[in-house]
């Protein structure tokens, strides 16, 4: 299971300033809530960026939660605001 985020770094006037505040919000998400984190968009963008976060749980229930806690997490940072939200759920049936 995986979520997008589409995110505007408030105040950001260049790359070193968007670079600061999306690492930190990738660094918090990966040490708090035990997910794959990264930059998947808007690279090059000195004020928006697209983020990607990803969990695996043997429980979609599980993987639905923490994603949920991810996603609150990064809207009530107050350097941010975001745009867009898109969450993208894969199942893998299990073996017989």
């Amino acid at each position: 299971m995986a979520i997008r985020i589409e995110i505007v770094i408030v105040g950001a006037t260049s790359l070193k300033d968007k670079r600061r505040v999306v690492n930190s919000v990738l660094d918090r998400a990966r040490n708090r809530f035990g997910v794959a984190a990264a930059e998947v968009g808007l690279v090059e963008s000195r004020d928006r960026a697209r983020l990607g976060f990803a969990t695996v749980s043997s429980s979609p229930r599980v993987a639905e939660e923490v994603l949920d806690r991810v996603s609150r997490y990064v809207w009530s940072r107050p350097d941010l605001e975001v745009v867009r939200e898109e969450f993208d759920v894969t199942t893998l049936d299990a073996d017989p």
